[in-house]
Order: C-alpha cells, then sequence, then structure tokens
C-alpha cells in the first residue's frame, strides 16, 4: 500500500518563484439556443480539454453553447488572466465550471467578469485570498492523498528554472483514474499536461465564490485531493452540493455527473 500524502508535500522549499507565462487563448463559439447561457470549462492539472468531450455533446443537444478553455497550467493569476480573456470575449450570462486546479483558476478569472453569473466546481480546489491549492485543504485535518513525492516527477523545462510536475506513469491511474477502463488510463497518462512546480505557491486573490452563486460536484472516492477537503472548501463557499462516488477523473468517468450539475445551475442561471 503507497504511503498516502497531499497536495502540500510536493512543494520543495528550493523552488525559485518566476514571473508567470503569460498565455493566449482564443474560443469558437458555435450556435446556440436563444436565451441559454454558454457553459466554459476549464480543466486542471494533468489533464486537458478533451476530458469535457462528453458533457460538451450532452450540453450542445440539449441546446446549451459550450466550449472548452485551455488552461496553461503555469500558474494562477497568469492562468486566470488568459481564462478571464476568454470570458470577455463571449457575449451574455457564463456558466463557468472548473476541475481540480482549474477550480482555484476559475476562482479568480470569474473576478471582474459580470456575465460570469454561475460556478461549478468539479472536484475541485475553492481557493480563498491568500490560499495556494497547497494550503486551501489543510493536510493534517483532511489527510488521504495519494499525490506526493512518491508518485511524482518533476522534469525540467526548457527555457525556465522552474521544473514541471507529473504524476508517474504506473502511478497514474491509481492517484486520478482509478476507476476509468485501463486503456483509457493508459492514454490519459501518456498525454498528461504537467503543471509547472510553483503554480502550486501561487496565491489566490479575492474569490469570486463569495459574489458568485457556487455548485460543488464532490468526488467521494478522489486519491487527490481528499473528499472531506472537497467537503471543507464547499461549506466554506456555500456552494450548492452534489456527491458522486467517483475518482479524481469524473469528467471521464462519470460525465453524465457533471452534466446533471452544470444543467442544474445553468438552469438557475436562465430563469
Amino acid at each position: 500500500m503507497k504511503t498516502r500524502f497531499t497536495w502540500s508535500r510536493i512543494v520543495f522549499a528550493a523552488v525559485i518563484a518566476l514571473t508567470p507565462v503569460a498565455a493566449t487563448v482564443s474560443v469558437v463559439v458555435p450556435a446556440q439556443a436563444a436565451g441559454l447561457p454558454t457553459i466554459v470549462f476549464v480543466h486542471g492539472a494533468f489533464a486537458d480539454s478533451s476530458g469535457w468531450d462528453t458533457t460538451i455533446a450532452e450540453l450542445r443537444d440539449h441546446g446549451y453553447r459550450a466550449v472548452a478553455v485551455d488552461n496553461p497550467l503555469r500558474g494562477v493569476a497568469s492562468d486566470a488572466d488568459a481564462v478571464r480573456a476568454a470570458l470577455e470575449a463571449i457575449p451574455g450570462p457564463i456558466v463557468l465550471v472548473g476541475h481540480s486546479y482549474g477550480g482555484a483558476v476559475i476562482t479568480n478569472a470569474a473576478r471582474g467578469v459580470p456575465n460570469v453569473q454561475a460556478l461549478v466546481y468539479v472536484g475541485a480546489f475553492l481557493p480563498d485570498q491568500g490560499e495556494s491549492i497547497t494550503t486551501a485543504v489543510d493536510p493534517v485535518r483532511f489527510p488521504g492523498g495519494l499525490l506526493g513525492p512518491a508518485t511524482i516527477d518533476i522534469r525540467p523545462r526548457a527555457g525556465t528554472v522552474d521544473p514541471d510536475v507529473y504524476i508517474k506513469t504506473e502511478d497514474f491511474a491509481q492517484v486520478f483514474a482509478a476507476d476509468v477502463a485501463p486503456a483509457q488510463q493508459q492514454r490519459m497518462a501518456a498525454t498528461q499536461h504537467p503543471l509547472a512546480l510553483t503554480a502550486q505557491l501561487d496565491p489566490s486573490g479575492p474569490p469570486a465564490w463569495r459574489t458568485v452563486p457556487s455548485w460543488d460536484l464532490i468526488t467521494l472516492d478522489d486519491n487527490a485531493i481528499p473528499p472531506a477537503g472537497q467537503e471543507y472548501m464547499a461549506e466554506r463557499a456555500h456552494a450548492r452540493v452534489e456527491r458522486v462516488h467517483s475518482s479524481h477523473a469524473v469528467m471521464v468517468a462519470h460525465p453524465e455527473a457533471v452534466t446533471a450539475i452544470v444543467l442544474d445551475a445553468a438552469a438557475t442561471v436562465t430563469g
């Protein structure tokens, strides 16, 4: 059995923080039924936008405009700026959805974008002001994560002293996607997008969940963010909570649960 770790154990004190890397994000917006909000998805670390494919297809079948925005995974502040630029190009009301580290990004990206009318967190971090993803959940109070020094690779990144964090291929399934089909687990491990090591230290600004109605899908079999920590963050944010027995990769393993909570949030925005 692997020793359990938390996100905070990943951080190494000798890491030198760098200026966040800017990113340009473009969004192609398809047609939608009149009066419905646009649903915007933001992936987290070790994933990419393809994880939302099933839910996006289902939402489009319901008449919603649904798009996924690339998350650069370089730092909360710069990633939020990139997502915010995409949001500002979308007319009308928006439901903004974030998974895992993407929850920290949407918490900041929605700030100052008045047409973001609902936030949906999916197995995600909901940091308060001044918190990073390493401090949003107290590892002593909420133990249980497998993501830590025993299960990660830290690799140099060309052109910067800020290295990248990956989940080791042999540990990816257990840590991230335990209830996903084996062939899909292998593909996800092979195509994972790394998180900059210093991104784990980037503090959140004033959280949008203080002023924007929020929903939270808590993943009860999560080996990356302990479910008890998710419950704590959701309660603090006064989020409307749904729960599902799922690994961290809920958008792949149980896309119907993601679709359901997004539809609930979107229905509230619509009317």
